[in-house]
């Protein structure tokens, strides 16, 4: 697979990375160890040099899990992890507290096997906390070797730019899909201008845009679509001629409609790194090979324009996770 790097920040990753959040959190039951551990191996093996995974995500456990996993070739990948929630748990609230920010680096880092982590994002603006202490705290433990590279998850331009005058933005982690464009708006002029990767998760749209998921979808009792405004029956049903067009330009590229989202994604900008997830070996196979589909100019306007006629029903988030996000 193909290198990018991550803006101006000089961290190289596989232009498609892998999001190891559904493994342990958020998508229903748990994959068992050894199959979670299998897949996160198979994504290497195919290719995949950068993982993605948080404290949050589990909690906990998702990090224990990508250490083992990555432990025997730790030094041929990138681990990035988050902070930011109290006691780890992303129901409780939000902690950016410089000491919890240090708490947070020193227990990634025995959960993950290592002596240093790779890319370091806060997972959701503090606005306790000014964003001149968090960008502080984490540019003192770079000077310590326990981080190289600092990020933000969903963060506004306001505590970017903030950020960034303290310690440099290496990635800025945010939603971002062919039904998600709010970051072109505000949020990709700014990446080019300070030089910040941009690394979209859900680029899949949380599996809708794969065409696997219709009105009929039942989804398991913990699975976090079922508070998701945009996947209610009634959106869903609405939202499917989004799928069906997605359908049709990827028939005619000889592609899957994943594949087809995917590749829109990398024809977008050199410097965003998509980070699809899942608990398959199938659908990751399929996801990866999205990297050889090439996308020309004139295939993407043709999706654009055919996307563009089927107006997106729902939010992205409930109410009260919304206001965690642009802050």
């Amino acid at each position: 697979m193909k290198k990018r790097v991550l803006g101006k920040s000089g961290l190289e990753v596989s232009e498609i990375g892998f999001g190891c959040m559904g493994i342990s959190f958020g998508l229903g039951k748990p994959l068992e160890k050894d199959p979670a551990i299998g897949i996160i191996r198979q994504a290497y093996e195919l290719g995949v040099t950068f993982f993605d995974t948080a404290e949050a995500y589990g909690p906990f456990k998702n990090e224990e899990l990508v250490g083992e996993a990555l432990a025997p070739i730790r030094d041929q990948i990138v681990i990035a992890t988050k902070f930011g929630f109290l006691n780890g748990d992303s129901k409780t609230g939000l902690d950016s507290r410089p000491e919890r920010i240090r708490r947070v680096a020193e227990e990634s880092l025995k959960r993950l096997k290592t002596d240093h982590i790779d890319l370091f994002y806060q997972h959701r603006v503090d606005p306790n906390v000014p964003m001149e202490d968090v960008a502080g705290t984490v540019k003192d433990l770079i000077r310590e070797g326990k981080v190289r590279h600092f990020g933000m998850s969903e963060a506004g331009a306001q505590s970017i730019r903030r950020a960034h005058a303290v310690q440099p933005v290496a990635a800025l982690q945010s939603e971002y899909s062919l039904w998600w464009r709010e970051p072109e708006k505000e949020i990709f002029p700014l990446c080019q201008e300070l030089g910040i990767g941009f690394v979209p998760f859900s680029p899949l749209g949380k599996g809708f845009l794969t065409g696997k998921i219709d009105a009929s979808t039942e989804f398991v009792k913990d699975d976090f679509r079922n508070i998701v405004p945009r996947f209610t029956k009634e959106a869903r049903e609405a939202n499917q001629g989004l799928v069906d067009r997605l359908g049709e330009v990827s028939t005619e590229k000889k592609a899957t409609p994943a594949q087809i989202a995917l590749a829109w994604i990398l024809a977008q900008k050199p410097w965003l790194v998509p980070i699809p997830g899942t608990t398959k070996p199938a659908r990751l196979k399929e996801n990866l090979a999205a990297a050889d589909v090439t996308l020309s100019p004139a295939d993407v306007s043709k999706i654009e324009e055919a996307l563009g006629k089927t107006q997106v029903v729902g939010d992205r988030y409930p109410a009260h996770l919304a206001a965690r996000s642009g802050r």
